[in-house]
Parts: structure tokens; sequence; C-alpha cells
């Protein structure tokens, strides 16, 4: 099992509790809780663990924990031994309706945010809103984020739906969350079975993250994840309305739905232009001369691919 500082104190003995009483080995491998976890060296490290700990290539590895848990180790279960099966166990909203559906796992690298990664589908997914109750309000916020991006670029309807319901979403409404979670994962698990190596259709759901990617990297991960994509789905809607793409309607939708969720609409002042265009030039999803966008034709419908003139995007981090 791989967790992190946070998770451990709050579920890990329980859960070693319950596989001791029905008799299977375990062993806990804890990393330090936050983004600087996704680095070469924790991975180099918790790959050495596993292999001290007589990992077989019919163990299982459980990623029990958050984002940062989950690309980790299921990096790690990847890799080792050329490969070993993992299930996810997401303890954040963020994750459970994002990272642990889909299979993409990595780490981070200096240059950039999941710079270095595999494709490795988790055996299992177990996903309990009751795992919210213990999460800060920051985090549940970042969550929101990823459920309004899955509406605003797949499900005109769903975001209706958040519109609405938005005043109730707290970690303790988990009637309603079961509701939201279920639906965003559902649309997510169908994008992912038609395009799991994100060819074409997948790329919808990076709506907000080549500039959210590039605010975490210029910020060295001090803005959190939710954060950056918040402003990331604002800016790029920005840029799909100077581009004729999108409605200003809908542009005002999103914004507004977003400030009921508590999350920031606005690039952060401080924040070096430099240090975003840069990051910007690295992205991942790059496939040719400058950054490639996700951009809104309308809530619900997304753009993939698209490209812009230089001068339009640096006005967005000056």
């Amino acid at each position: 099992m791989v967790t992190d500082t946070n998770v451990s104190r709050l579920y890990a003995t329980r859960l070693r509790h319950a596989l001791d009483d029905v008799g299977i080995d375990n062993a806990l491998f804890e990393v330090p809780a936050g983004e600087e976890s996704k680095s070469i060296d924790i991975y180099y490290a918790l790959i050495g663990a596993m292999l001290e700990s007589g990992i077989k290539r019919n163990s299982l590895v459980v990623a029990l924990g958050g984002g940062v848990v989950g690309d980790l180790a299921g990096f790690a279960a990847a890799s080792v031994l050329r490969g070993v099966d993992f299930i996810q166990v997401p303890t954040t909203l963020l994750a459970q309706v994002d990272s642990s559906v889909g299979g993409k796992v990595g780490i981070n690298h200096d240059a950039g945010k999941n710079l270095i990664g595999a494709f490795h589908q988790p055996s299992f997914v177990l996903i309990d809103p009751l795992f919210l109750r213990t999460l800060p309000q920051e985090e549940f916020r970042n969550g929101l984020a990823e459920v309004v991006k899955i509406a605003a670029a797949l499900d005109a309807d769903f975001f209706h739906l958040l519109e609405r319901q938005a005043p109730r979403m707290r970690r303790t409404a988990v009637r309603l969350l079961a509701r939201v979670i279920h639906r965003a994962v559902s649309l997510k698990a169908a994008v992912v079975a038609r395009d799991e190596r994100e060819s074409g259709l997948r790329k919808s759901l990076n709506l907000g993250h080549t500039i959210g990617h590039a605010l975490e990297a210029a910020t060295d991960f001090g803005m959190r994840h939710g954060e950056a994509v918040a402003v990331g789905l604002v800016a790029e809607s920005r840029l799909a309305v100077s581009a004729g793409l999108l409605d200003v309607d809908d542009y005002l939708r999103l914004t507004r739905l977003l400030g009921k969720c508590g999350l920031p609409v606005q690039v952060p002042p401080g924040i070096a232009a430099k240090r975003v265009l840069r990051a910007l030039s690295v992205d991942k999803k790059n496939t040719g001369a400058g950054p490639s966008f996700v951009l809104l034709r309308k809530i619900g419908v997304s753009l993939i691919g698209v490209r812009l003139p230089d001068p339009m995007i640096q006005g967005l981090v000056r």
C-alpha cells in the first residue's frame, strides 16, 4: 500500500488491520504529502522499498490517497518488474472524479508537470464520498474545479445541474456528492473507453489544463491544481471569446459557477509571465510549434487542437 503522511494517520492502520484479519500479507509505504512527492527521487525510493519488501509479479499495489499518491503509486506499479496490478482508492474529490479514472500515471519534472509517465489502467477503483468528510475545504474546492471542467467540456445538462446545486455542494452532502461524482466519472470513463491513449476525443478533458499546468509549473507547484485549472478555464474561455468561438454569455456562466464554488477566476498577482510562457512551450500536449488549446465552442461542446497567435496568448499572462 502506498499513501501519504496525511492519509496514513486517518485510514492506513484501519486498512492494514482489515487485510491482516483476512490473512493478506501487506506492507505500507508512506510518502510526504504534497505535489513534491511526484519527483524522480521519491519514485526511485518507492521502487526500492517495493523491491526490498519482496514484491512479485502477482503482487497488488494499492494507492490510498489523492491524485499525487495515485499518480506516483500507479507509475511505480507500471514500471516495477515491468508492471504489476494496482487499484485506486482515492480519498480526495479531485482524485475521485479525475486522476483515479483513466490510467494516466506519472511524476513531474522541473520543466513541467506529468512529463514522465505511462498509461497503466487500475484493476479496480473504489470511490467512497465518506472519505471527503475529512478533506480540508480548500482541497474539496480543488475537486470541484475538475467537476466543472468535465461538465463544461462534455455535458450541458450536467453543467446546468451544477449551477443549480452549487450552494449545496458540501463535503457532508453525501447523497448529492454521490450523484455528482457518479455523473462526472461516467462521463470521463466513457471518453477513456473510446480514446484511452488520448489520440483524439480524450483531449477534450484537457480543457483549462494548458494554462492551468503552466501556472502550476510557474509557481513551482505552489498553486493547487484545481485552482490553476479554474483560472485556466476562465483564461482559455476568454481566448475562445476573443477568437469568435464562444458566446460571451457562456463565458460568464462558467465564470459565475467557478465563483460559486469558491474558486479563483484570475491569474494571481506576482506570477512571472515569462515562466508561464516557458511552461506553455514544454507542455506535453504540444505536437508542434507553440501550445495547443482545448477551447469551448459552447457549454458542453469543446474544440481540440486549437492554435492561436502568440500575441493573443501572451496577453493572458501579462
